[in-house]
């Protein structure tokens, strides 16, 4: 815990840095592959200190999250048993290995989306898409949907809202994923049973 939290600590420096923006980019991309800290930390700190651009560090944010994910899609259909098989164990998913492919294999694109708004490590997911060998073209709808989601919905909370809204998000998040993953599956529901 403590080498996380000098992580995290690390990671906000970089705010206040002329750098702060590739920093934001190359923090989103690394979470989606192997690094342990979410982007979602640099993007508030960057979001509150000018609001007006938060949407556009949401945007620089879910661009290199994406770009990430198809690097961690890449890593698990290539290169599984050189690196793969690694970041799976160091994250402690080495015995829950087949449960993810399971729901690979019953959810496909869900799995991605859920794995990309929530705080259940996106980069397994994206790891593990390569090595179960989902379609790519669905893999890439649902991270560019979800991770989108994740961090416009950060930006949008931040500029409307303003700095109050940090510690409520910190506090909140899982409870506000998986609200917003009832109302999008609800919704999904919705219209599957209006065009029929």
């Amino acid at each position: 815990m403590h080498i996380l939290r000098k992580l995290y600590d690390w990671v906000l420096t970089w705010a206040y840095s002329r750098y702060a923006v590739p920093a934001l980019f190359i923090l989103a991309f690394s979470e989606s592959s192997f690094f342990p800290i979410p982007p979602d930390v640099l993007l508030m700190a960057l979001a509150i200190s000018i609001p007006s651009k938060s949407f556009y560090y949401a945007f620089v944010c879910s661009i290199g999250s994406v770009i990430g994910g198809m690097f961690g899609y890449l890593i698990g259909y290539e290169f599984m048993e050189r690196i793969g098989c690694r970041i799976v164990e160091l994250y402690g998913f080495a015995e829950k290995w087949d449960y993810v492919g399971s729901l690979y294999n019953t959810y496909a694109g869900w799995a991605v989306a859920i794995a990309g708004f929530t705080p259940i490590p996106y980069k397994i997911f994206t790891i593990a898409g390569g090595a179960f060998k989902i379609d790519f073209t669905i893999f890439m709808i649902a991270s560019v949907l979800s991770r989108s989601a994740r961090f416009f919905l950060v930006g949008a909370l931040i500029y409307f809202f303003g700095p109050p809204i940090r510690s409520f998000i910190d506090k909140y998040f899982n409870l506000l994923a998986v609200v917003f993953m009832i109302l999008l599956i609800g919704g999904f529901i919705v219209i599957k049973h209006a065009i029929q």
